[in-house]
Formats: structure tokens, C-alpha cells, sequence
């Protein structure tokens, strides 16, 4: 099958340093932030990749940039083999916009709350020219709220009437109304209650089956991933560090760090197994450690983890980044 979506050593590198003055005053150099740097990784029509990690990771940085809302420092986003850059022709980009839509992490915030949710949803129509009057807009809303599992008349209600979960309904709604193929979800159970996610997961799953959609799936919960993704990326402080199919990922997962995070999940069948829950800190990203940034949690590491970054390469049909796989010590 060919991908839908190629990324291809993908960076953002974020400014943030002090006002000038107060550099020069204090004679302080300018800092630099590498949000996501050198993540390469292809989606296939249909299917969904998640990307898991805590916070600070990149993965929302890897959202906003694969749909336009950041441009990159380097690297390629190639959405059904077109380059997705902004130097294109405004007609051609708007196309690919309507293709590729976003569902954010906090439904309190992405919706306007003095906008009816008729005007929500019904804005990407108007916008893309879909719905040609009012009749035809309250009709379209109408069908799109009827198929997150809501009530066409819920159209002239504001976002304070609903709960979070309706609420995110209304979000999947809206990014539905141009008819995607693609859908970048960052986090968008994260600030449910655990009865309401399920709910939304289950009305997302149903979504991709009927319609076919591609969602790259942004994510902290492991349990999630398990139950939406065909595939899993790991990152860590802007890297993939392994990449793998789901069953694969977690019947044998490679890297100490994807080890790390299983083993923090919680033992419902109390198999008694040994656990290492996820030990010691993020490192602070304006001083990564040199070589492998994990090796200062990491059981496995020795003075080539601390020296010489690994590459990301093939390891028995998974890539894995991490020189203790690749030496056979772990």
C-alpha cells in the first residue's frame, strides 16, 4: 500500500530567548528550543498511527506542523504525494486544507462560546463554499451532529449547554464537515472522564470504518493507543525512538523507554510480573544531554549512549533507536 501521509526528517526549532536588552545586559546568549527534531515516519490510507510519549515530547508539535499550523525548520510533509509547504498556489493549499483536518485536546477551548454550534460546525462549509444557503448549511450541521451522536436540533444550543464529551463531538463534527481523508487528533480524550472517552473513541473508530479515514493519533495514554492505532511511535524530547506495529509494541517492546511506560501502566491481571515503573525526569530541553538523550534514565547505557547519538534503523522488522538493541545487551 502507499502512504497517504510521508513525513521525512521533519524539525521545528522554537526561539526562545530573552528581550535583546535584557541579553546584552546580562550577557546571555540566545536559547534555543528543538521541539521535534529529525521524526520520519508514513501513514498508510485507512490505517492509524499513534504517537505516545510524555509531556514535552513533541507530538502536538508533530500535529500542528503535519496540518500547516507551524512550519518547519527542516525537513518534508508529503500528503498524498503532494508537499504540503506554503509556497504553493493559494487554490492548491486550500485544497489540501480541506483534506487534512485537526481535532484539538481541550473541547473548553476549541469551540467559540458565543458562537451557536449551527456557526461551528457550519463555518468550514461556509468557508469551503459546501453548503450553498441557509437551508442547505441547517440540513448539513444537522446530518454531521446526527452522526457523532447528537440531535440535529442541538444546532442552535451554544457550547456551555453541553458536557466535554458532547462538546468534543461538536470538534469531531466540525472537522468532519469538509469531508477529510485525513485527521490529526492531538490528545482529544485527555480531558474527559475515562466512561466519556471510551464513548468518543468508539464514535471515532466507527467514523474511520465508514468513511475511511487516516488519523494520526496524539497521545499519553498508553490504554488508548492500545485500542485505537494500527501503529505506535515513541518519542522522547523530540525524537522517535521506536516505531513499531501495536501488537508488536506491546507484546515486545524494544527500547528501555517504550519499556518504561508499559511497565507503568497498571497490572489489572496481576500477572505478578517484574515492573520498573518510569523513573527519574524529562531532561530540560534547552540542555539536552549529548549522545543518546535517555541515557541518563536508562538501565542499559554505557560511554557510547552518553557520547554518540543512535539512528533510528531496522531491528527485526521494528526501527528502534538505541545502541543497547542494536549491541544485543538488552
Amino acid at each position: 500500500m502507499t502512504a497517504l501521509v510521508e513525513v521525512r526528517d521533519l524539525a521545528k526549532t522554537f526561539d526562545v530567548s530573552a528581550p535583546w536588552l535584557n541579553r546584552v545586559v546580562e550577557r546571555k546568549p540566545r536559547q534555543f528550543v528543538h521541539a521535534v527534531d529529525g521524526v520520519s515516519f508514513d501513514i498508510e490510507r485507512g490505517r492509524t498511527l499513534a504517537l505516545v510519549g510524555e509531556s514535552g515530547c513533541g507530538k502536538s508539535t508533530v500535529a500542528r506542523l503535519l496540518v500547516g499550523l507551524y512550519q518547519p525548520t527542516r525537513g518534508s510533509v508529503r500528503f498524498d504525494g503532494q508537499a504540503t509547504d506554503a509556497a504553493r498556489d493559494a487554490g492548491e493549499l486550500r485544497t489540501l486544507r480541506r483534506r487534512m483536518q485537526m481535532i484539538f485536546q481541550d473541547p473548553y477551548a476549541s469551540l467559540n462560546p458565543r458562537w451557536k454550534v449551527l456557526d461551528i460546525v457550519g463555518e468550514p462549509l461556509r468557508e469551503h463554499g459546501l453548503a450553498q444557503g441557509a437551508d442547505a448549511l441547517r440540513d448539513e450541521v444537522g446530518r454531521l451532529l446526527q452522526s457523532v451522536g447528537l440531535a440535529a436540533a442541538d444546532c442552535e444550543k451554544f457550547p456551555h449547554q453541553f458536557s466535554g464529551g458532547q462538546r468534543q463531538r461538536i470538534s469531531i463534527a466540525r472537522a468532519l464537515a469538509t469531508h477529510p481523508e485525513f485527521l490529526v487528533c492531538d490528545e482529544p480524550t485527555s480531558a474527559l472522564d475515562v466512561s466519556v472517552q471510551a464513548q468518543v473513541l468508539n464514535i471515532m473508530k466507527d467514523l474511520q470504518r465508514e468513511r475511511g479515514l487516516t488519523y494520526l493519533f496524539i497521545s499519553h495514554n498508553l490504554a488508548v493507543v492500545r485500542h485505537v492505532s494500527d501503529d505506535v511511535g515513541v518519542m522522547y524530547l523530540g525524537r522517535l525512538v521506536e516505531l513499531a506495529p501495536k501488537a508488536e509494541l506491546f507484546a515486545h517492546p524494544r527500547h528501555p523507554y517504550t519499556r518504561m511506560l508499559l511497565d507503568a501502566i497498571p497490572d489489572i491481571h496481576m500477572s505478578g510480573r517484574a515492573r520498573t515503573p518510569v523513573q527519574g525526569e524529562v531532561p530540560n530541553p534547552l540542555n539536552p544531554p549529548s549522545g543518546c538523550a535517555f541515557h541518563p534514565r536508562c538501565p542499559h547505557a554505557n560511554a557510547r549512549c552518553s557520547a554518540e547519538r543512535p539512528a533510528l534503523t531496522v531491528f527485526h522488522g521494528v526501527q528502534v533507536a538505541c545502541h543497547a538493541v542494536q549491541e544485543g545487551r538488552i
